[in-house]
Parts: C-alpha cells; structure tokens; sequence
C-alpha cells in the first residue's frame, strides 16, 4: 500500500490537495490543520498516507504528523464511522482535544464536530476510550481527562475553541478540591492574562 508520499504541491482545493511524485499527481484528502501547513505551491511536502479501498471508490488520506494518521486509524475503527467523518473530526479538532473529549467521555464537546451525533458520540467513547487511554494520553491530556472535562466543555459553550480551553484548563492545579465554578474562574484567568 501507500504508506507516504513525498513531492511537489500541484493544487490545493477545501480538503485535498494534489501531490506530484515524479510526474504522477496523487489527489490526497487532508484535514484542514494539514492544509494550512503545506505551503506555497511547487514546495516539497512529505505526507503519511492512509489508502482506503472500497468495491466503488478508492481514497488517500493524508496526515503530517504520525500520531494524527494513527488517530485517523483509530477513528475508523468505529463502526459506522467512515473516513471522512474522521476527517471532519480531525478538522474541527485538534489531536489533543480529541482525545481528551473520547477518553474524558465528553458527549457534549463531541457532538460539537459537524455530523457526529449523540449516539456516534457515545459509540466513539465506548469504543475508543480503553484504546486511547493506554499509550496516547499526553501529560497536559491527562490532567483534562476525569476531573477537569466539565470545565472544557464550559469554556467551549463560552465560545472558546478546544484548542484553547485545553490550554486554559492545562493550567489548573491537580488533583484540586476546588469547586466547578472556581475552576472555570480560574480558567478563564488564563484568557485575561493573554
């Protein structure tokens, strides 16, 4: 199979781009955090790929980082999950957030992503939770998961992106006794002091 590709951006469209590989353009679908970092056509891109085979359609996926083809693995390990809902996930969310919602059990900051419901929201977290947990789970994502979800999901129904509510929450202390609504004062400190 097609494990990566390396060569010249050809174009770029919402959510693929085409990538020259010694004269043959591979038309590769990627999440929106890659497109943003491929940069100005004619430079030299190195991407992990993902081929997918169907009876009617065959797709490569394409990731800059490898944690982010093996989340994409993992995603559509879930039944009923196919790949470019993975990748409208991958899209709306960063890997961080992502995981920290699945392993945390966040229903809420899950149906956020277009096209997932509760019921898929609720599939991926009892599917991918235990797998997830062992092996994934940075440090700043393990401070997030079990005490400090609600104060995420709070800090994004206030408008703030995952991105950044996971960076707000980061900051608390572990392991604190403190009640959920000094935690989001406290949280939301950190949008203050940028």
């Amino acid at each position: 199979m097609i494990a990566s590709l390396y060569g010249k951006l050809e174009a770029l469209s919402t959510d693929w781009a085409i990538i020259n590989v010694n004269g043959i353009g591979f038309r590769v679908y990627l999440p929106t955090s890659t497109l943003s970092t491929l940069g100005a056509m004619g430079t030299e891109v190195k991407l992990h790929t993902y081929f997918h085979l169907r009876e009617d359609n065959a797709s490569l996926y394409g990731f800059t980082d490898a944690d982010e083809l093996r989340l994409f693995q993992s995603l559509i390990s879930v039944s009923g999950l196919g790949p470019r809902l993975a990748l409208a996930m991958l899209s709306a969310m960063p890997i961080e957030g992502l995981i920290t919602a699945i392993i945390g059990g966040s229903v809420e900051l899950l149906t956020e992503i277009p096209g997932i419901g509760k019921k898929m929201a609720n599939r991926l977290i009892l599917e991918l939770k235990d797998k997830l947990g062992t092996g994934w789970v940075s440090t700043e994502a393990a401070q997030i998961t079990g005490e400090n979800t609600e104060v995420l999901a709070a800090l994004t129904s206030l408008g703030y992106s995952v991105a950044e509510a996971t960076h707000a929450v980061a900051g608390l202390p572990p392991g604190s006794t403190m009640s959920l609504e000094d935690k989001i004062k406290l949280a939301l400190t950190y949008f203050a002091t940028r």
